[in-house]
C-alpha cells in the first residue's frame, strides 16, 4: 500500500509517447483539484469543531492538526503549479518533439509522479488523523457536557 503510482510498472515513462504522458499528467491535475476541494472541507471540519472545544489539551490537538493541514495545503499548491508547468511542457513537446531533451524530461516526469505519490500518502495520513481527532474531541466534549449537566 506504500506505492501510489498511477503508471504501469517497468519502463512505461521511458517508452510512453507524449500524448499518453499528457493524459496521465492531466489526470494528476484533476486529482489535485479534487484534493484541494477536500482540503477545504477538512479546514471547514476543523473550524466547525474548534468552536465546541473547551479544554486546553483538545485545543492543542486541533492546532497541531491544523498546522499539518496547512503543510499539506502548501504541498498541494506547489504540486499543482508543477503539474501545470509540466502539462505546458508536454504540449510543447507534442507540437515540437525537439523542444526538450527527452530523457531529462521523462526523468522529471517520474520525479513529479513520485512527489505526487508522497503527497497522496501524506494527505491520506493527515485526513485519517483529522477524522480520528475530531471524533475523539466531539465524543469527549459531549460526554463532559452531559456529565456537567447531570452534576448540576
Amino acid at each position: 500500500m506504500n506505492d501510489f503510482r498511477y503508471r504501469p510498472k517497468d519502463k512505461y515513462i521511458q517508452q510512453a509517447d507524449w500524448q499518453k504522458l499528457y493524459v496521465l499528467t492531466d489526470h494528476w491535475k484533476s486529482d489535485l483539484l479534487f484534493y484541494n476541494d477536500d482540503l477545504r472541507f477538512l479546514h471547514h471540519l476543523i473550524d466547525k469543531y474548534f468552536l465546541w472545544i473547551s479544554k486546553k489539551e483538545n485545543i492543542d490537538m486541533v492546532e497541531e492538526i491544523e498546522v499539518n493541514l496547512l503543510k499539506i495545503d502548501k504541498q498541494c499548491a506547489l504540486l499543482s503549479e508543477r503539474v501545470n508547468t509540466h502539462l505546458h511542457h508536454l504540449k510543447e513537446l507534442i507540437d515540437n518533439p525537439f523542444v526538450f531533451v527527452s530523457e531529462k524530461f521523462r526523468d522529471e516526469h517520474e520525479l513529479l509522479e513520485d512527489d505526487l505519490a508522497q503527497f497522496l500518502k501524506d494527505f491520506r495520513d493527515n485526513r485519517k488523523e483529522i477524522f480520528k481527532i475530531t471524533e475523539y474531541i466531539v465524543k469527549r466534549e459531549e460526554l463532559e457536557g452531559k456529565l456537567s449537566r447531570v452534576i448540576k
